[in-house]
């Protein structure tokens, strides 16, 4: 393993991320407190708690959850494509560097990006409401999970995407209503008995109700089937890539 190698692509994406910290960083955040203060003010108000636990509250894990989701896989996204579109991508592929090395690098440096702003969010949150936390070593575990898969997943778009709309196609078109319709704001319990038939089958529900389970202790789904199917998404997730580096596909594009 070229550890060196790892540690200069992880710390050149780090470093993007400082350069374009109001983007990166400090917009997520923003975004997140104004969804507090509307959804506070607006629903709040009407809805004082849900399963035991006041509103806002509730909805702060989804709300880590769907900013989670959206860093991860943009970061992973764009990381891999840039140097694609840019075509520097070739200096990469004639160093000595496994492609191993490559994706520990860009999914390493995606990752740790979704988690700082994951935590800052966290930490956002305990402005606005009272969060507690149940279960902390299963928060984290979730809390990584996600943030490992949905950079691989970002990464494989990025190999996949050919121009930037189709790099922006997943992440701005399908991720969101998934994540907001995944019980981010909401228990599925309340939804008549045919939604929330429906509803089993957004994945984002299972990655949603674990990681509020590791919060509150409360879930519309056993955490241990939640557990298992971001684990077997991350299992998908890796094999799709073992076939891409295989095959080669698209990444010289």
């Amino acid at each position: 393993m070229n550890f060196e190698a790892v540690k200069s692509i992880y710390f050149f994406e780090m470093a993007r991320t400082r350069r374009t910290l109001l983007q990166s960083v400090i917009s997520p955040v923003i975004s997140t407190s104004l969804y507090f203060i509307v959804f506070g003010a607006a629903i709040g108000s009407r809805i004082q708690e849900v399963e035991g636990v006041t509103y806002g509250a509730f909805i702060t894990p989804g709300l880590i959850m769907l900013t989670l989701l959206g860093q991860c896989i943009s970061n992973g996204s764009f990381g891999i494509y840039f140097p694609k579109f840019t075509g520097t991508i070739y200096e990469v592929l004639s160093a000595p560097v496994a492609m191993t090395e490559i994706l520990l690098g860009y999914v390493g440096a995606a990752a740790t990006k979704g988690l700082i702003i994951g935590v800052i969010i966290l930490l956002t949150a305990n402005l606005f409401v009272d969060v507690r936390i149940e279960h902390p070593f299963m928060m984290i575990l979730f809390f990584l999970l996600t943030a490992i898969t949905f950079s691989l997943f970002g990464f494989m778009i990025g190999i996949w995407a050919g121009n930037f709309e189709q790099l922006n196609l997943i992440p701005m078109l399908v991720v969101p209503p998934l994540t907001f319709l995944g019980g981010s704001f909401y228990s599925v319990n309340m939804l008549p008995p045919f939604w929330q038939a429906v509803s089993h089958f957004n994945p984002v529900l299972y990655l949603v109700s674990g990681f509020r389970w590791s919060f509150y202790g409360i879930a519309d789904v056993n955490p241990a089937i939640s557990l298992a199917m971001i684990t077997v998404f991350l299992a998908i997730c890796l094999g799709t890539l073992g076939w891409i580096f295989k095959t080669g596909y698209r990444l010289r594009n």
